[in-house]
């Protein structure tokens, strides 16, 4: 763990400060429906930046904390090398479940506990909320994933198929509280 990270909230009008994270990030591996049964495939893909665009999660951030969410940042010497969006809008038929929505760090911070840290600062959060579970539409790639299962993620049990109809791609799991 970095000591020298300092967390905070991030306020709307800080959100632009997402560009100092480089979110590039290379992919050897990721889970694929091969055959009707989840697989790991060679894919070997290069991301330079956010997926789907900076833009886009520039769009999705600030509608997060614009509808009552929350973000808590990372910033190592002044400069953001890492964030996380939890939407606070319930959803769910069984559970309470509230929206991971996202979380990146910087390619030179990652390993270093800091989106461990991020996951943490937010499950707090969700839990003063008195949600249930974290809901994670979560990248297939081979390292997201092992990432989220180590925080002690498993399969969602209630898929909401608006989230999942997005990216088919996207793994979804869910976080008990």
């Amino acid at each position: 763990m970095d000591k020298n990270i300092q967390y905070r909230f991030l306020e709307y009008n800080e959100c632009h400060r997402i560009r100092e994270i480089n979110a590039s990030q290379y992919i050897g591996r990721a889970w694929r429906n091969v055959e009707g049964e989840l697989r790991l495939v060679d894919i070997n893909y290069y991301d330079p930046d956010f997926p789907e665009g900076f833009d886009n999660h520039l769009d999705r951030l600030q509608q997060t904390i614009k509808s009552n969410g929350i973000a808590i940042s990372a910033f190592s010497a002044g400069q953001m090398v890492g964030f996380c969006a939890l939407n606070l809008s319930p959803f769910g038929d069984k559970y309470r479940y509230v929206l991971l929505d996202q979380l990146f760090i910087s390619l030179d911070f990652r390993r270093k506990g800091i989106g461990k840290k991020l996951f943490i600062l937010v499950v707090s959060e969700a839990k003063k909320n008195a949600m249930q579970k974290i809901y994670i539409c979560a990248g297939s790639s081979e390292e997201t994933l092992a990432f989220y299962r180590s925080l002690g993620c498993v399969d969602a049990v209630e898929v909401n198929s608006e989230l999942s109809d997005n990216d088919p791609r996207d793994i979804q799991l869910e976080y008990s509280l």
